[in-house]
């Protein structure tokens, strides 16, 4: 049987098992497999060469039946309209899962940053913002940081709207710097978010954590956040890995150290007192713990029966493939799937959005007991449905979300 790769494919099958399985009407499957608005934009920009260069970006809003669109925005060589769109429809389930009155949003532009320089980024970053304005706003759709962007792409992307705007409108894009109206704990919020999910379903299974060993595969910003809290949970860290190459200790690792060798380096490959690890090898090491942190895709039907974890949280989004998701489920491997257990990073921008429309700041405990609260509570709804209907976690957390989409679709009359 060929793999589903293709990732809007693989929403669509994700959502027809939920709706089957859930025995809602096909109706609910009609309105939701297709975004509701997609926005193809050329943006010229001129290079720092003096010539003209155009880029092609994109803006998919799914869902806004629960609320206005929210979603990050990447920039990357591989992105397509079908990944936008994909990971658009993730996160209007994603948002559903948790309870936030959002539906779901995503936008990507096609360019290596890697390449470009400082200033031909904020031209780039401007010009898309510029080219999405008419389709986006706080009250209508809400972008954030993804792949390659981040807090600084987000305050010119701020600083673009307000000036069309006329004023300031913090509120038109969440992952600011603080300074800007960002939020305290937004930085940590999509590992933490993780760390409570993982730290439940180790309850679930009996698992001590103190006792536990985790392999993180990506250790970008929510790899090496979530490698943090798990060791300061008491989990022993064996192996990491970024796209240059990974790490692996048996003895465990101190992700403090890996930190500050990876920002030295700008790669955790060489870390010292560790043995070089390919990527392959660490998704299948004999791990209590695996943490999927980067890219889709990476557990396929190719490697999944060689995944020897208890638990597997998704901090990156779709590293499953639907056949994958099956081998996993039949081998008795708990998998958070990304829906839930990555959703702490639209929460705490939630977060930030409620306290920029209120202008009204909260504290950073207050930021991580609101986000514990709404992770807690997600994981047991998704758990409650995986043993009452006795189906993987996946698809409970999907069919958790569509219930939640298919009252508001009919109270609000569109079915």
């Amino acid at each position: 049987m060929a793999e589903t790769l293709n990732p809007f494919e693989i929403v669509q099958k994700q959502l027809k098992i939920a709706c089957d399985k859930l025995g809602v009407e096909e109706s609910v499957y009609e309105v939701l497999k297709e975004p509701e608005k997609v926005l193809t934009v050329s943006i010229p920009i001129r290079m720092d060469d003096g010539s003209i260069k155009t880029f092609i970006g994109y803006r998919s809003q799914h869902s806004t039946v629960l609320g206005p669109a929210k979603g990050g925005v990447r920039f990357h060589p591989d992105v397509t309209m079908d990944e936008v769109k994909a990971l658009s429809a993730w996160m209007t389930f994603k948002c559903a899962v948790v309870g936030i009155p959002y539906g779901g949003g995503k936008g990507g532009v096609r360019c290596n940053p890697k390449e470009l320089s400082k200033s031909e980024l904020e031209r780039l970053s401007r010009g898309y913002f510029r080219a999405i304005s008419p389709i986006i706003g706080p009250e209508k759709d809400i972008p954030a940081p993804d792949v390659y962007t981040n807090a600084q792409v987000m305050a010119w992307f701020m600083d673009e709207f307000s000036q069309l705007k006329g004023y300031n409108t913090p509120g038109v894009v969440t992952g600011k710097p603080i300074v800007l109206g960002g939020s305290l704990g937004r930085n940590e919020a999509t590992a933490r978010g993780a760390t409570f999910t993982i730290r439940e379903a180790a309850k679930k299974i009996g698992l001590d954590l103190t006792k536990a060993t985790v392999a993180i595969q990506g250790f970008g910003n929510a790899g090496s956040v979530a490698a943090r809290l798990l060791y300061e949970l008491g989990c022993k860290i064996v192996a990491v890995n970024d796209s240059q190459g990974g790490v692996y200790n048996p003895d465990g690792l101190d992700p403090e150290a890996v930190n500050e060798y990876k920002k030295k380096n700008k790669t955790v490959k060489g870390f010292p007192g560790s043995k070089e690890i390919s990527g392959a090898k660490l998704l299948e090491l004999d791990v209590d713990i695996l943490v999927p942190a980067a890219l889709e895709n990476v557990i396929t039907s190719n490697n999944a029966a060689n995944i020897k974890a208890k638990i597997v949280g998704e901090a990156a989004n779709g590293p499953t493939t639907p056949e994958a998701d099956e081998i996993l489920y039949k081998k008795g491997v708990l998998v958070i799937p990304d829906i839930l257990c990555n959703a702490g990073g639209v929460t705490v921008s939630y977060f930030e959005w409620v306290q920029n429309l209120m202008n009204f700041y909260w504290t950073e405990e207050e930021v991580n007991n609101r986000l514990e609260q709404v992770m807690v509570k997600a994981f047991n709804e998704v758990f409650y449905i995986h043993k009452q209907y006795n189906v993987n976690m996946r698809e409970a957390a999907y069919m958790l979300a569509i219930k939640r989409i298919t009252e508001a679709l009919k109270l609000r009359g569109w079915i």
